[in-house]
């Protein structure tokens, strides 16, 4: 049997945010058509990945939306997959990764990045090291896409703030400040990058279909390396 994606998002009291990520749940169904894919929250939304989860029957493959790692990734879904579905098969998250490079970059393009604009990466933030790095990670990334510099920038916890960043950039000769939105949909977050008075900000990253590759990409990684440490090794005999 084929295993079943449950797909593993944050949650957000943010209504468009919630249509934001069923499209990109109905994005992922359309890349593969007939597999069983579920969308779920870790918290604020319905349904709750604590919920979807006993009630799909087979294998499970669970894919967090999350483009970094952090509290959600290393402490409550497991927590979350201990007590609920302890068989599943966890995917790594999503960022960095050189499709959601190209999802940002079509996205700044859209909203009119010019080739005089300042970029920054514009992310939640985190109070784990490892997440910032992801986001870091991503900023480099897309700075060899646009052959420009981008700093990541951050909204919550994390160095620089949002504010000091553009505060930075505001002293240099660029005409303005453009902000990439490193979030997946609408909410706290993308609001908070479209607050802070830069010259445009992107939409988030959404349903995207290179996100949507992406997410089958974490989906046939998490399912392949499942499978290696799993096969039965050949006996050694002397």
């Amino acid at each position: 049997m084929t295993p079943a994606l449950v797909l593993a998002a944050h949650g957000t009291r943010s209504p468009e945010g919630e249509r934001t990520l069923s499209a990109l749940a109905d994005a992922v169904r359309r890349a593969r058509p007939g597999q069983r894919v579920e969308l779920s929250y870790l918290e604020i939304s319905s349904p709750l990945l604590a919920e979807v989860l006993p009630a799909v029957r087979g294998p499970v493959v669970v894919v967090p939306l999350l483009l970094a790692g952090g509290y959600h990734v290393h402490i409550d879904l497991p927590e979350i997959l201990a007590e609920h579905r302890p068989d599943a098969v966890v995917a790594g998250w999503l960022g960095p990764h050189r499709l959601l490079t190209s999802a940002l970059a079509r996205k700044l393009a859209r909203a009119g990045l010019r080739s005089t604009d300042a970029v920054l990466l514009g992310a939640a933030g985190s109070s784990d090291p490892s997440a910032l790095a992801d986001v870091r990670a991503a900023a480099h990334l897309l700075a060899v896409r646009l052959a420009r510099p981008v700093t990541a920038a951050f909204a919550s916890a994390g160095t620089p703030s949002l504010e000091e960043a553009m505060e930075r950039l505001g002293s240099t000769p660029a005409a303005r400040v453009a902000i990439a939105s490193y979030v997946l949909a609408p909410g706290f977050f993308h609001d908070r990058l479209a607050s802070v008075g830069a010259g445009l900000v992107s939409d988030p990253l959404g349903a995207d279909p290179d996100v949507a590759a992406l997410i089958w990409h974490r989906y046939d990684q998490a399912l392949h390396h499942h499978t290696t440490i799993t096969e039965p090794q050949p006996a050694c005999h002397a």
